[in-house]
């Protein structure tokens, strides 16, 4: 093990997907540090001009772009992704490759330009999937092997992007590793309650699944961000983070329907009390899934990734991330969710009447 008293300064940061939840927020942050930082994303900034901001619009498929974006960059954290949670045999073939060429091609375009650029750091963002796999997991570690079992393409797609990253550190100088995010949540949150909030108003949420005492944990996007920057000023030679990967959460496991209820309470909208299997629901959106792709009938009501958080307890220690990085999270789960819950219900109303559907990345 490496020593964490070991640190160093980021020096000029590229983060791609800039414009996304995470990244907006994460730029921010780098922003009010002080540090230079380039955004990298397909997608217009949504950050006012700042005299520390650069702003590239790009595609992280394509390399002359990619080597642009690397140049005299110091540290890499790489946020960007397209989050496609549903896979298995029945995935059309353009709906595989949509994914791992921007989360796999995308992510070893990165690397290799950035090494070759001579960037020093390099911070992935993988997911607490990549180890799951339909396994009831309480106070899981980083000992655990990745899962080989793949219901979605957004896990196999971090399952092999982590691999190749980790495998990549300290060839020819650049040290790499990866966060592992739980559910990420806060203001700017397009992904996690924008789609309880859609089966909310389609009016689905008609019982709870799973028992009540299953839990899950999150990542509030802040205590996220907190980190991404340890992770990275601990990639310095003799230090601890090279080559590892961390959960990185809130530490306080919750059950989903519980973490949403003062949510959609404030929203007006209840929670019902009466539950059902989740191993059969889970079933049910499998073959839902599988015709949804043979047939083209509408999506699942909701992906079976996501059934199985909440059936089966998928909850990860931090002690890794705090002996080796310092990480402990910087707001609880009742302080996050009162900055949040003015963002939250706004958001909710808005969606209540009508508005477009943002386009799911990170």
């Amino acid at each position: 093990m490496g020593d964490p008293k070991l640190t160093t300064e980021l020096g000029r940061v590229l983060v791609t997907g800039g414009s996304g939840f995470v990244g907006a927020n994460l730029v921010t942050e780098l922003l009010d540090r002080g540090y230079a930082v380039r955004s990298f994303d397909r997608a217009p900034s949504p950050l006012p001009e700042h005299a520390g901001l650069e702003v590239l619009e790009g595609d992280i498929c394509d390399p002359q772009t990619v080597a642009a974006a690397v140049k005299d960059i110091d540290t890499i954290i790489h946020t960007a992704a397209i989050i496609d949670l549903m896979g298995g045999a029945s995935v059309t073939e353009e709906y595989r490759q949509r994914s791992f060429s921007v989360n796999v091609e995308g992510t070893k375009n990165l690397v290799e330009a950035g090494r070759t650029a001579g960037v020093e750091r390099f911070v992935y963002t993988a997911s607490n999937s990549v180890v799951m796999g339909g396994q009831d997991i309480v106070n899981g570690d980083e000992t655990m092997p990745y899962t080989d079992r793949f219901n979605d393409l957004y896990t196999e797609t971090k399952v092999v992007a982590e691999k190749y990253v980790l495998a990549q550190n300290s060839v020819d100088g650049m040290l790499t590793c990866s966060i592992r995010p739980s559910g990420i949540w806060g203001r700017g949150d397009q992904t996690m309650f924008r789609k309880v909030f859609e089966n909310v108003l389609a009016g689905h949420v008609k019982v709870l699944v799973g028992n009540k005492n299953i839990k899950l944990d999150n990542s509030y996007v802040h205590n996220l961000i907190h980190g991404f920057i340890l992770a990275a000023e601990h990639l310095v030679p003799g230090g601890s983070a090279p080559g590892q990967a961390y959960f990185v959460n809130d530490g306080e496991p919750i059950n989903m329907f519980e973490f949403a209820r003062p949510v959609l309470a404030a929203c007006g909208r209840p929670l019902p009390t009466f539950r059902v299997s989740g191993r059969l629901v889970h079933k049910v959106m499998m073959v839902w899934q599988w015709l949804h792709f043979k047939f083209g009938i509408p999506e699942p009501l909701i992906e079976p990734l996501a059934v199985e958080r909440l059936y089966l307890n998928n909850y990860f220690s931090i002690a890794k991330a705090k002996r080796d990085l310092g990480y402990e999270p910087l707001f609880t789960t009742n302080q996050a969710m009162a900055e949040c819950m003015p963002y939250y219900t706004d958001l909710f109303h808005q969606m209540e009447s009508g508005p477009t559907k943002e386009p799911v990345t990170t």
